[in-house]
């Protein structure tokens, strides 16, 4: 029987012993409280995160979730679903952009095939994992068999054991599924009881008449769908294999004490869901980036995050999130590092 305590029971809290310390440090360090601004919240978090006086975020585990959906039957996507199952092998081989991002930030990258198309070949860094051909079309039926709901959790909770296994610091989920704009969508109209005019984009890059297309088929959906907000029951009938898994990748990590970055629309939706199944999923989370998909800041809105960067991107696979783990970093570097007043010899202000 699968294990879904991560699912089903509420995260701990971070250490708000820690959290204290380590708001008291900062306002000892020689600068005007307050003056690194989301630098020190960030440290301050990790602390409690981490259980540490001094946070480290040197071991990042990237998990890239992939899978196809039924819902490109719609014709609602610049790309053919076969571009889902090149990109896993192009992630395999180093040419992506999260390839390329982690292998600077020396990070851990696996990919996880929960739904492909069709059938790959085994490739290094891949764990095939496929549930199905990818989802059915949920603008005609519910996305997913709850059996199948239930394993894509589960990948997500056993991606946070194996980076748990590693050590991980920090883990950032990321997705690739040709098709999943559009299920982000009807996922975040569910559940923030949003129109779909207001959080349907572009995606891969649609003209404004296929956007509106992409809008008229999230409204078909969520017609389908009904009322029913129940972040599981929610998950089935719109959501998708990638985004199941990130989910149970956040909630499985916050069980494990593991922080985690947030990417860009896909993956907040994702936070989200895992949010409104267990809110204490919310203090171990640090979103990275605002996306420029149009939905975004609705999510972000919702789930009280300020992101770290505002850098117009919109290409998902952890990519974001790959690209301010930078700052984490520098935020540790100053917590640890800088020098308080008194061990400065420097006055301390009125």
């Amino acid at each position: 029987m699968t294990d879904l305590s991560f699912w089903t029971q509420s995260p701990p809290a971070p250490s708000q012993a820690r959290i204290n310390s380590a708001r008291q440090r900062q306002d000892s360090l020689t600068k005007p409280p307050g003056s690194l601004g989301q630098l020190e919240s960030l440290a301050i978090a990790l602390c409690g995160q981490l259980d540490t006086e001094k946070p480290a975020v040197d071991r990042v585990q990237i998990t890239v979730f992939a899978a196809d959906h039924g819902v490109c039957d719609e014709q609602i996507s610049a790309f053919p679903q076969s571009v889902t199952g090149q990109m896993i092998a192009n992630f395999a081989a180093g040419g992506a952009a999260i390839s390329v991002l982690s292998a600077a930030l020396g990070a851990e990258l696996d990919v996880v095939n929960l739904g492909s198309i069709g059938p790959l070949a085994e490739m290094p860094g891949v764990i095939n994992h496929r549930i199905a051909a990818g989802t059915a079309n949920l603008a005609r039926e519910p996305a997913m068999s709850e059996a199948q709901l239930v394993a894509a959790l589960a990948a997500g909770d056993q991606a946070a054991q194996r980076a748990a296994d590693r050590g991980a610091q920090l883990f950032i989920g990321g997705e690739m599924g040709i098709g999943n704009t559009t299920t982000a969508a009807a996922l975040a109209c569910a559940l923030l009881g949003a129109a779909p005019t207001d959080l349907t984009g572009p995606g891969t890059g649609l003209s404004k008449q296929q956007v509106t297309h992409k809008t008229a088929v999230v409204e078909r959906a969520l017609a389908r769908h009904g009322d029913n907000q129940d972040p599981f029951a929610v998950l089935a009938s719109l959501g998708g294999f990638e985004i199941a898994g990130l989910a149970g990748a956040f909630l499985g990590c916050a069980s494990r004490g593991i922080p985690v970055l947030v990417d860009g629309f896909i993956a907040s939706v994702a936070a989200l869901v895992a949010c409104r199944q267990q809110p204490a999923l919310r203090p171990w989370l640090h979103f990275a980036h605002r996306s420029c998909e149009p939905g975004h800041s609705r999510v972000l809105d919702a789930l009280e995050a300020n992101p770290l960067l505002d850098l117009s991107m919109r290409l998902g696979e952890g990519s974001g999130a790959a690209v301010a783990v930078p700052l984490l970093r520098l935020a540790c570097a100053l917590h640890n590092g800088m020098a308080s007043f008194a061990e400065a010899g420097v006055s301390e202000g009125s």
